[in-house]
């Protein structure tokens, strides 16, 4: 079982949301969790359009989701929102799917007039499937260095914000983890 599930919604394979939610995954992996990406990029279009729920592609997608102990989801802003495509994966998942799940949202675009996007379309979303969302990080595209995908957040402020997250998504499953094993 894999420990921290990143959900990428962007439609691009080279995108700055990914970058970013790779970024907060590879500072969770030196924390000693394991962490595995779902891009909407790995399904069949028609799996996503159709709404084809049986598709073993989404199937495997939503048992790995509900038994993630936690997740990272980033998203670009489109139209003051995350991506359709990345609506579309979220409806096919069970409705449950984040039950329980400490969620870090992720969404990156082109001014920080979009800023709010987490708050008013994420976070909603990440409530009706019954995740526990964080603060979440909104990085400006110009906050982001696709030459350096190690280390792809070039300001200073944005990069301690997504280290700080992440230590917080870390410590949330390390907290849950412990309840678990009391109970």
């Amino acid at each position: 079982m894999t420990d921290i599930i990143i959900l990428s919604g962007s439609p691009s394979k080279h995108s700055r949301s990914k970058l970013a939610a790779n970024y907060a995954g590879k500072l969770a992996e030196e924390k000693g969790f394991t962490v595995k990406e779902i891009s909407v990029t790995d399904f069949a279009p028609e799996d996503l359009v159709y709404a084809r729920f049986n598709s073993p592609a989404i199937v495997a997608a939503g048992q790995a989701v509900s038994n993630a102990k936690g997740l990272i989801i980033a998203s670009p802003v489109y139209k003051a929102a995350y991506s359709g495509v990345l609506k579309s994966l979220l409806d096919l998942l069970p409705q449950d799917a984040f039950k329980n799940t400490t969620v870090l949202p992720i969404m990156t675009g082109g001014s920080p007039a979009h800023l709010l996007a987490i708050d008013y379309t994420l976070k909603p979303l990440i409530a009706n499937l019954k995740g526990e969302s964080l603060q979440g990080v909104y990085l400006c595209d110009h906050h982001i260095n696709k030459e350096n995908p190690e280390h792809p957040v070039s300001d200073k402020e944005t990069d301690v914000r997504i280290q700080t997250q992440t230590n917080q998504l870390v410590e949330a499953i390390r907290r849950n983890h412990v309840a678990s094993v009391v109970k």
